[in-house]
């Protein structure tokens, strides 16, 4: 008798949880994550931790649909949107060994402009990094890199 109610028990604790798997349906996991970025700071905050921490949650909502970044070196480079943010998604978890300075030359209801400093041990990258509020959100729409 007690081996049947552990049995009855085992199959209801199974039914249970395929329920309630099944109840979250198969869009909850595939959803992408969902970044704060209602306010300029957040957005900065979350701009440095994907260029220097390796996050890669939330890369896509960071950037506006135009948003281009300019590379001022012997070379002057320029990449879109998309090739950054798959550029940010390989660096994934990559932890960047630098010290981060950040400063906001101007800044308004609709758009922040940041001076972002970046010094490694041999070099020191500063960006300026471009905000503005799209809608209810804020998102990186340029980024102006140098290199010293």
């Amino acid at each position: 008798m007690k081996s049947l109610v552990k049995t009855f028990a085992a199959a209801a604790l199974i039914a249970v949880s395929t329920f309630a798997m099944a109840a979250e349906g198969p869009r909850a996991k595939a959803t992408k994550a969902d970044i704060n970025l209602s306010t300029a700071d957040f957005a900065l905050e979350h701009y440095v931790a994907v260029m220097t921490e390796g996050e890669s949650a939330g890369v896509e909502q960071l950037f506006a649909a135009d948003f281009n970044q300019k590379i001022q070196a012997s070379n002057a480079q320029s990449n879109s949107r998309s090739e950054v943010v798959k550029s940010f998604k390989k660096q994934k978890g990559e932890k960047l060994n630098c010290t981060v300075s950040i400063d906001i030359i101007e800044e308004s209801a609709g758009y922040m402009v940041a001076k972002v400093t970046s010094k490694f041990e041999t070099f020191t990258k500063t960006d300026l990094v471009t905000l503005e509020r799209v809608s209810n959100d804020w998102k990186v729409s340029k980024s102006i890199n140098s290199y010293k």
